[in-house]
């Protein structure tokens, strides 16, 4: 046996001598023989020592037969009166005290202002989101009277189809101009290339006559309002027709 292992063995043998067998909570600790922070070996003070801090006990009939204690004198505090403040010191505090109130009240007119321009903004905005098309539908106005008189004047006898179809047609250039005026833009699909960003084919049908890609027909307008497409225009591509088989 080496002389490492030796002294690991009877390091082993004197700390279970002193501590016990150990467990699996933790060694047990005896009393008297290690404190927390104190170096093993050395003596811990027992309950009987007194120490040198300790009131020493008086006995009551000695303390009655000296009487009562004599307090202690109390040594005066000296007061300092205060210096009375000058003619250009109370001046000053007045102006100081008058520049803060006009300062507060300034604060509190500003604090008024903003609450009331909020409350102004949010009532403004409400009101521009509930009549947003209040001048669009003035514009249509115009048009849904013609369009009542021409009713009035269909459900008449003497009318004639040729003077309906003539009032209609005023109407719609009318309509038309109204929302033209809004920002409405028709496109024309008719004859152009395809264009799946602005067209909707429905169909292909086979055309000798028309290129393939191309626009054959237009079965709906499409719209846009100040560019912003807001309905493709439904159209029919020519494509390229059939080679034919030979017989």
């Amino acid at each position: 046996m080496s002389a490492v292992v030796r002294r690991a063995w009877q390091w082993l043998t004197r700390r279970r001598r002193f501590f016990g067998k150990p467990s699996r909570r933790g060694l047990p600790w005896r009393a008297g023989l290690c404190n927390f922070g104190v170096p093993f070996g050395t003596k811990t003070m027992s309950n009987d020592t007194k120490t040198t801090n300790e009131t020493p006990a008086v006995d009551p009939a000695t303390a009655a037969a000296a009487g009562p204690a004599e307090p202690a004198a109390v040594e005066p505090v000296a007061t300092v009166a205060p210096e009375p403040f000058t003619a250009a010191q109370i001046a000053d505090l007045q102006a100081r005290a008058a520049k803060a109130d006009e300062f507060w009240d300034r604060y509190v007119r500003a604090v008024a202002e903003l609450d009331n321009y909020r409350k102004r903004a949010a009532r403004e905005r409400t009101e521009a989101i509930q009549y947003a098309n209040e001048s669009l539908l003035s514009k249509l106005l115009p048009v849904l009277d013609n369009f009542e008189m021409a009713l009035n004047a269909a459900s008449e006898p003497a009318a004639s189809a040729e003077s309906i179809k003539t009032g209609v047609a005023m109407i719609s250039g009318q309509l038309r101009q109204a929302l033209g005026e809004a920002g409405l833009e028709e496109l024309d699909a008719a004859g152009q290339a395809f264009d799946p960003n602005l067209h909707e084919a429905v169909a292909q049908l086979e055309s000798a006559e028309v290129p393939e890609g191309q626009v054959l027909h237009r079965l709906r307008k499409g719209y846009r309002l100040r560019g912003r497409l807001l309905r493709p225009a439904s159209v029919v591509v020519a494509k390229a027709p059939a080679a034919a088989t030979p017989a």
